[in-house]
């Protein structure tokens, strides 16, 4: 078990596990596990770091959309963001890329969840490792995370 499977579970917080073979060669993650579990693109979620040079920030969104830098900014009421960079968003969140799970990082950090989740009774978020994904009810996501919803995406 992962770490975000290990809080979700002592928390008595409903989810389902689903997981599949990570193919080695792919580098879309989230588009690998809606294919390889026969899910929309639209309710698989994919973890994301952000930066503004100082605070880091994640931002969950459907696996088939790009981020709005200035929208998640505004979201998070900073001037400017960038994307994190892959070795610093394993280092802060204690998972690998393509198995960054939102729930049960290292630390605790800001987070926004794209408001098409909450048309879902579940989304799939990454399970905490390449080849798993959780079910969860996107309330208790936001719950878990104390994130909030809204639009980040073009």
């Amino acid at each position: 078990m992962t770490p975000a499977i290990n809080l979700l579970k002592k928390q008595k917080i409903p989810h389902s596990v689903h997981e599949y073979e990570h193919d080695s060669a792919r580098q879309d993650f989230g588009l690998e596990a809606a294919e390889a579990l026969g899910l929309s693109v639209d309710e698989v979620f994919k973890t994301l770091l952000v930066t503004d040079g100082a605070t880091y920030f994640v931002a969950i969104l459907p696996v088939n959309h790009k981020l709005n830098l200035k929208k998640v900014a505004a979201a998070f009421k900073v001037k400017k963001l960038q994307m994190a960079d892959p070795k610093d968003a394993e280092r802060i969140t204690g998972y690998i890329v393509g198995g960054i799970s939102p729930i049960a990082q290292k630390k605790r950090l800001k987070t926004i969840i794209h408001a098409s989740a909450t048309t879902f009774d579940k989304i799939y978020i990454s399970g905490g490792r390449r080849g798993c994904d959780i079910g969860i009810a996107p309330d208790d996501l936001a719950g878990v995370l104390s994130a909030t919803f809204c639009d980040v995406i073009d």
